[in-house]
């Protein structure tokens, strides 16, 4: 049993590929991560072939456990060099890699990942309506979206044009409109990636809150996202934000497992 690296994402994949598509909606970090990662990593079972964890290391993510085996997070040890200042994943996994490494770290966020089951939108629904986001969104949606990383415990970007451009092309990005037509929520889709497709950016402005807003965006982002062929629709949600944590089992979306981000405290 040991674990394997490279900086070839093919090469990954024909390693760890069947298992990331076994779990894709407990992979979802790591699915829509590995594509920009400097590094990527799998662990093999008994038979030393076989992946049964995997994880990446991306530029803005810092360390991202995918599915990993307790035993995995314990025995991982990183090339030179990649020692991660951040890593978020399963909590047992992320317990077990930080009792092992012996770092000195604080807790950042606990997490709970949800996967839609059956989408049930609000009734009635909120006011207003839903629409795709436009490029002349682009400077509120990039306030919006470093208020929102801030919220969440994310390093904010230096600017957010490329990442949203991306999305709005790509019809990934809605807003929602309020009955006089201002932009007043946005929530984004990732890219439908071995049949999952994750929501987030799910933001409402201040001032619009507790409108139902946000689930009626979330609601149209999960629609889409369950059209463009994904079989999992899943979001993570803050386990303090109790408001988030009501809202999306009302609109469909059940609970499959607590994850934790840390920092380490000794870079």
């Amino acid at each position: 049993m040991s674990w394997h690296f490279t900086t070839d994402l093919q090469e990954f994949l024909a390693a760890a590929g069947p298992h990331l598509a076994a779990e894709p909606a407990r992979n979802t970090a790591l699915l829509t991560t590995m594509e920009g990662a400097e590094l990527l990593g799998w662990w093999t079972g008994p038979d030393g072939t076989t992946a049964t964890g995997a994880l990446a290391a991306a530029p803005l993510a810092d360390l991202t456990f995918g599915v990993v085996p307790v035993e995995a997070a314990a025995a991982l040890v990183l090339p030179p060099g990649a020692e991660p200042a951040t890593l978020r994943g399963e909590t047992a996994a992320v317990e077990a890699y930080v009792a092992a490494a012996g770092r000195p770290w604080e807790p950042v966020v606990d997490i709970r990942l949800f996967r839609l089951d059956e989408l049930t939108p609000q009734d009635p629904p909120p006011a207003g309506r839903s629409r795709p986001a436009r490029t002349a969104d682009l400077p509120l949606l990039g306030a919006w979206a470093a208020d929102f990383d801030v919220v969440h415990h994310f390093e904010p970007r230096d600017d957010y044009t490329d990442f949203l451009t991306e999305r709005i092309t790509e019809d990934r990005l809605h807003v929602w409109k309020s009955p006089d037509g201002r932009p007043v929520a946005m929530a984004a889709r990732s890219r439908t990636v071995q049949g999952q497709s994750r929501v987030h950016l799910v933001y409402t402005a201040p001032g619009e809150r507790g409108r139902g807003y946000a689930a009626g965006v979330t609601a149209t982002i999960s629609r889409a996202a369950a059209d463009s062929g994904a079989a999992d629709v899943v979001l993570f949600t803050d386990l303090a934000n109790t408001t988030s944590n009501a809202l999306y089992p009302r609109l469909g979306y059940r609970p499959v497992a607590d994850h934790q981000a840390v920092r380490f405290t000794d870079g």
